[in-house]
C-alpha cells in the first residue's frame, strides 16, 4: 500500500509541477471567455454593415411600406428602371443584390417565380428574410381576395405562455430548461475532453518509462498492477485539482456578476424565487433579466451535479485510463498507438453525439436512459440527464454498472500491462493482446 501511495504522489507532483499544467489551469478560463467574446464580436462585426438590396416589382402588389429598412438590410426601389438595366447597374455598382418580382397570372405561380441576383452567394438569414417578406405579402393578398378581413385576423392573434410546474408545485420555465441543456452539455463535453487529455497523458507516461528502460528497474520492486493504478489515480487527482481551481474561478466570476447586477449569492436558496418574482423580472429591464438568469442557475441542483460530476469523472477517467495505460504498455512509440486508439475513442464520441441528439429532446427517453446505463457512455450521457432530474434508482444502477466495469477493465488492462511493458522491438497486434490476456 505504501508503494502505491509513493507512485500516486510521484505522478501527482510531476503533473502539477509541469509548467504547462500551471499555465493552462489559470489561463484556460480566460481563453474560453476570450474565445466566446471574440466569436460574439466577429458575429456582430460580420453583420455590422447593412446590405443594400434593390427590388424590381413588376407585379404591382408591393408598396414601399412592404420594404422597410432594418439594421441589416436597406431597400431601394428600382422598378422604374426595369430588371435588365437594374441588373447591369447593380453589377457595376456597390449594391449587394436585386430582388425581382415578376408579373404573373396567379399568386401561386408568382410565389415560385420570384428571383434574386447577387454578386456573391447570399446567406441563409438574408434569403429567409426576403422569402418571409414576399410570402407574408402574397398570403395577405390571397386572404383579401377571399374576402377575409386582415384586421380581424390580426385582432384574433393570442400569445400563449404556458407556465410549467412539477407535481410538488415548484415552477419551472423555458429558460431553466435551456440552462439545464447548457449545463448538461458543458459537463458532458468537459468530461470527454479531460478523459482524452489525461488518458493520453497516462499513455505517454507509460511509453516514456518503457522506452527509457526505467520500467525494468521499477517493476523489480513494484507490481505492474500497482504501477498502473498509481499512474491512473495520480493523474486523476491532478485533474480534480484543476477542476477545483476552475470551480473557484467560476465562483469568483459569478460573485462579481451577482454584485454588478445586485443578486446576493450567499442568501439565494435553490427554491427561494417565487413565481411572482419570476414574472416581475421577466417583464423588467435587461439588467433584471440577468438577475433571472443567475437565479435560475442557482435553482439547479448544483451540489448534486458537483458530486455526480466528481464520481463520473473519476469512474470514466479510471475506466478509460486503464485502457490507455494498456495501449501505452503494448507499443514502443506514440505513432504505433493509432491502431488501438479508435476503439477506445469511439464510445466517448458516441456518448457526446447521443447526448446531444437525444437528451436535449427527450432526457427520459428510452435511448437516453439506455446509454446512461452503458458504462462506456454513462459518464457523459448521465451527466447531461442529471439537470433534468434523474431518480436515485437510475443513478444507483448506472453508478454500480460503472464501478463493476471499471474494476473488470482495470483487471483486464493489467494483464496486458504486465506483459506489454517488458516487450520491445515488435509492433503489437490485436492477436498479441489476446495472447497476453491468456498468460
Amino acid at each position: 500500500m505504501s508503494k502505491l501511495k509513493l507512485i500516486i504522489h510521484r505522478e501527482f507532483v510531476a503533473k502539477v509541477r509541469n509548467k504547462s499544467f500551471i499555465v493552462m489551469t489559470f489561463l484556460s478560463p480566460l481563453i474560453m471567455v476570450g474565445m466566446i467574446t471574440l466569436v460574439v464580436f466577429l458575429m456582430r462585426k460580420n453583420d455590422e454593415k447593412a446590405k443594400d438590396i434593390v427590388y424590381v416589382d413588376n407585379s404591382g402588389l408591393f408598396e414601399k411600406t412592404d420594404f422597410e429598412d432594418t439594421e441589416s438590410i436597406k431597400y431601394t426601389d428600382f422598378t422604374a428602371l426595369g430588371i435588365i438595366e437594374t441588373k447591369k447597374h447593380v453589377e457595376e455598382g456597390s449594391y449587394y443584390g436585386v430582388l425581382y418580382i415578376p408579373k404573373k397570372d396567379s399568386l401561386e405561380i408568382l410565389a415560385s417565380a420570384v428571383e434574386f441576383y447577387s454578386k456573391d452567394s447570399p446567406g441563409l438569414s438574408l434569403m429567409n428574410t426576403l422569402e418571409n417578406k414576399v410570402e407574408t405579402k402574397l398570403r395577405n393578398k390571397k386572404l383579401t381576395n377571399l374576402g377575409i378581413d386582415l384586421e380581424q385576423i390580426k385582432a384574433s392573434k393570442i400569445n400563449t405562455d404556458i407556465k410549467m410546474f412539477n407535481f410538488s408545485g415548484e415552477e419551472s420555465s423555458k429558460l431553466i430548461n435551456g440552462l439545464k441543456i447548457g449545463v448538461g452539455a458543458i459537463a458532458g463535453y468537459l468530461l470527454m475532453m479531460f478523459v482524452m487529455i489525461y488518458g493520453t497523458s497516462v499513455m505517454r507516461s507509460v511509453i516514456e518509462e518503457k522506452t527509457s528502460r526505467i520500467i525494468e528497474i521499477i517493476v523489480s520492486s513494484v507490481k505492474p498492477f500497482q504501477l498502473m493504478l498509481g499512474k491512473i489515480i495520480g493523474n486523476a487527482s491532478a485533474g480534480l485539482l484543476q477542476f477545483f481551481i476552475w470551480g473557484i474561478l467560476l465562483f469568483v466570476i459569478l460573485s462579481v456578476v451577482s454584485a454588478v447586477f445586485g443578486v446576493d449569492v450567499s442568501e439565494m436558496q435553490a427554491n427561494s424565487v417565487s413565481s411572482e418574482q419570476l414574472d416581475a423580472v421577466k417583464n423588467a429591464s435587461s439588467g433584471d433579466k440577468m438577475q433571472l438568469i443567475i437565479q435560475e442557475i442557482l435553482r439547479l441542483p448544483i451540489l448534486k451535479l458537483f458530486v455526480l460530476f466528481i464520481f463520473y469523472f473519476l469512474g470514466g477517467f479510471m475506466l478509460y485510463s486503464s485502457l490507455f495505460a494498456a495501449v501505452g504498455a503494448a507499443v514502443d512509440n506514440e505513432t504505433d498507438t493509432q491502431q488501438f486508439m479508435l476503439p477506445i475513442m469511439l464510445p466517448l464520441i458516441l456518448g457526446v453525439y447521443v447526448g446531444f441528439a437525444t437528451v436535449m429532446n427527450a432526457p427520459h427517453g428510452a435511448v437516453a436512459v439506455l446509454f446512461s446505463y452503458i458504462p462506456f457512455t454513462s459518464p457523459i450521457v448521465m451527466l447531461m440527464r442529471v439537470p433534468f432530474g434523474v431518480s436515485w434508482t437510475e443513478l444507483a444502477i448506472s453508478m454500480a454498472l460503472l464501478l463493476v466495469t471499471f474494476v473488470f477493465m482495470v483487471w483486464l488492462a493489467a494483464k496486458i500491462y504486465r506483459v506489454g511493458i517488458l516487450m520491445y522491438g515488435k509492433k503489437a497486434t490485436y492477436k498479441d493482446l489476446y495472447k497476453w490476456l491468456k498468460y
